[in-house]
């Protein structure tokens, strides 16, 4: 059953009501509720599956000395209309109690959820949601029996949330588009605030302006009001916020002036006007003294004495290598030993300096470009999928890059165990951002408009190769595959596959650093933690081994058995080195499958699995969205069994290639050796809808090879 999650964007913990339960139910679904009796949709809707008739939201920021209080709230008001809507709504999921500690603030807050089914005669149905509600792993779940087609279920959910703070504030974006799964009619949005907060707040692609209703005595009140919203599907490939219409918004609280320039927000110049715009000045004026060459060089100054560059192109990414060591992997033992109690090691390090936010990285790593008079940019972007920069409107969606200028420039972003010298996030590929230029390596002078490099299909490269034997009485495949990532393929299969103790020790060697256990002083002190520490690792192993068995599992839609994995590479030194590592497994009693003498194998399904399109998707209306171009190349070798033959490799060969990408395929025979050959390739970072019906040819052939089998004949 499909679960509707109710669940408020903001966490906090119990507190008094300011408003009795009556009364927040009277503002929902009292006399004066202008939708309550609406119980008919438009005709031009009656085949869809459900129907909002209406939906509001409300926010409303209350401050009262060193008091704030966030008041939200949402309803909806929907007729069912087919059966899966019934199913879709006949279980909801919420909490009614959140605890949080963000920012300088201890948040609390409670949530009221009401319920009520009206039937097709007009008779209502009120949910006894604490009656009815179960708690279920920390959430309270209710079912709702006797929902049925016709049936109108509204709902609302309210949250008063205070807390106190002394300091500068920012409550958490919303960012969302107009539409939902289903057609609305009507939609509604309040917003209320006063003095000493802030508001960030557009529309976008075609969408209703915000209006302002009231400005009186510091009392601000806005709406924003839209009908008659077409649904949409949401596919795969597809990022709403930069195509259809939307709104954005985040509310800053600052008190005074030197709290405003505190804070992480492009704010207006008073907090009486709501900003719906960032410009090239504002950025500027932000970054200007956000950033500034800063931090302790001694540790870096000796890595270079001590070694030879070929030029400062070969010095920044090596630095920048020895930095994210120095100053981040060398503590993950130290995190990993803490978190498990096994004892305190922080106080074994002479001076601990641990990077956890970009601005950290960032003044840092200038501070060694400008006493090396090494030329830099700070580029400031955003993800493609926030939209465009010009659409920019909260600083959080910001990305801060450094570009240093050297023969063949080279852009660093802040550091995980896995990011590259040479390499940034894909969502910021083939974007516009703004190049913030620095004079004498630490002060921003200028700021131009500039376009994000881009990688190709070839830059971003999969090869595996599956080598496949018979086993168990010809009823099992016992399989070995070798793998290989290039470019930003790496990045997700290492956060997978590598442990901290697959790349903490590599770096150790590396720059000759003392693992976590040698700096204990006391050597009885060192055997009783390293046995503690073995422990704790080999619990590690057994769960990602689980984990890989797992995933493995999902890939091809069946168990497997008998899995390893050997690390080869660990891919983090360059986005042209790979990452490499080797898998075996056993497939029982699956893809093999006798017929009299002989034996059908589903091959294809070697490939795993391919999308599979269905009638839904190909009637697609947006347009396509890619994370980056790339490739997957595979290699399949079957040993085919002494005493038989192979038959069906014509309907192993497939070509379809067009300028959006394509698949290829290839089947030979080697010796004993079916060798099937295929490549998958994906060219470009978007597609018009257009280009839809060329990408579904290639999309089609791939999974029309995975359904592909041969016969074992019986020599």
């Amino acid at each position: 059953m499909k679960k509707l999650l109710l669940l408020l964007l903001i966490t906090a913990c119990q507190t008094s009501f300011s408003q009795d339960k009556a009364q927040i139910k009277e503002s929902f679904w009292g006399k004066s509720d202008p939708y309550g009796k609406i119980n008919t949709v438009p005709e031009k809707w009656k085949n869809e599956s459900a129907v909002i008739i209406y939906k509001s939201e409300n926010y409303n920021y209350h401050k009262f000395g060193s008091s704030v209080t966030y008041t939200s709230s949402i309803r909806k008001r929907i007729k069912l209309q087919d059966q899966a809507a019934v199913q879709e709504f006949s279980e909801f999921s919420f909490k009614d109690k959140f605890y949080s500690n963000k920012g300088y603030a201890l948040r609390k807050g409670t949530n009221i959820i009401g319920i009520k089914i009206v039937k097709p005669d007009g008779k209502e149905v009120e949910i006894d949601v604490e009656k009815e509600a179960k708690e279920v792993d920390k959430e309270k779940k209710i079912a709702i029996a006797n929902l049925e087609v016709g049936d109108i279920i509204d709902f609302y959910y309210h949250s008063v949330e205070p807390f106190k703070t002394a300091y500068e504030f920012g409550f958490d974006p919303v960012e969302t588009p107009f539409g939902d799964i289903y057609p609305t009619m009507e939609f509604k949005l309040s917003f209320h605030t006063e003095n000493d907060f802030f508001v960030n707040f557009n529309t976008y692609n075609g969408a209703p302006e915000l209006k302002e209703i009231s400005n009186k005595g510091g009392e601000r009140n806005y709406e924003l009001i839209a009908k008659d919203i077409p649904k949409n599907d949401f596919p795969r490939w597809f990022y709403p916020l930069a195509e259809l219409p939307c709104y954005k918004f985040q509310v800053f609280f600052a008190r005074s002036g030197k709290f405003e320039k505190r804070a992480e927000a492009f704010l207006s110049e008073k907090e009486s006007i709501i900003k719906k715009t960032v410009t090239k000045d504002d950025i500027f004026n932000y970054y200007n003294e956000k950033f500034k060459p800063d931090g302790d060089l001694s540790y870096i100054n000796k890595f270079i004495k001590e070694k030879q560059f070929a030029n400062d192109e070969e010095k920044v990414r090596e630095v920048y290598y020895f930095t994210r060591h120095h100053y981040y992997t060398q503590y993950i033992e130290a995190y990993v030993v803490d978190d498990a109690k096994i004892f305190y090691p922080f106080e074994l390090y002479a001076n601990p300096i641990f990077f956890n936010t970009e601005e950290a990285f960032i003044n840092h790593f200038m501070a060694f470009l400008k006493k090396n008079d090494i030329n830099y940019d700070i580029i400031v972007g955003t993800a493609r999928f926030n939209g465009p920069i010009e659409d920019l409107l909260i600083q959080k969606n910001v990305t801060v890059l450094l570009k240093v200028n050297t023969q063949n420039p080279i852009y660093l972003e802040f550091f995980t165990p896995f990011t590259n010298a040479d390499q940034f996030s894909f969502s910021l590929e083939n974007t516009k951002a703004y190049a913030l230029q620095v004079s004498k390596g630490k002060r921003v002078v200028d700021s131009e408009q500039i376009t994000l490099p881009s990688t190709t299909a070839k830059d971003n490269l999969s090869t595996t190769v599956s080598t496949i034997s018979l086993a168990d009485e010809m009823s099992s495949l016992k399989v070995k595959r070798n793998s290989s990532y290039f470019g930003h393929l790496k990045k997700d299969e290492q956060s997978d596959k590598l442990k901290f103790y697959d790349y903490v020790y590599e770096d150790y060697a590396k720059y000759g650093t003392k693992k976590l256990i040698e700096r204990v002083g006391s050597k009885k002190k060192q055997a009783q933690y390293q046995k503690e520490f073995d422990a704790l690792i080999t619990k590690f192993k057994d769960i990602q081994k689980e984990n890989l068995k797992t995933a493995i599992s999902e890939e091809f839609g069946f168990e497997i058995e008998d899995n390893t994995l050997e690390i080869k590479n660990t891919g983090r030194f360059g986005s042209k080195e790979p990452f490499e590592y080797t898998e075996e497994f056993t497939i029982k009693n699956n893809l093999i499958k006798k017929a009299g003498e002989n034996y059908v194998l589903e091959i294809g399904k070697i490939l795993t699995s391919q999308v599979e399109l269905d009638k839904k998707e190909k009637d697609r209306k947006n347009n396509i969205y890619m994370p980056f171009p790339r490739t997957i190349d595979n290699e399949i070798i079957f040993e085919i069994p002494t005493g038989y033959t192979v038959s069906g490799l014509d309907k192993l060969n497939k070509n379809v290639v067009n300028n959006t990408g394509g698949f290829t395929s290839k089947a030979s025979l080697s010796g004993n050796k079916l060798v099937i050959k295929t490549s998958k390739f994906y060219n470009n970072y978007y597609e018009s809808n257009s280009n839809w019906p060329k990408m579904m040819q290639f999309l089609d052939a791939a999974y029309q090879f995975s359904q592909e089998k041969i016969l074992l004949k019986k020599a």
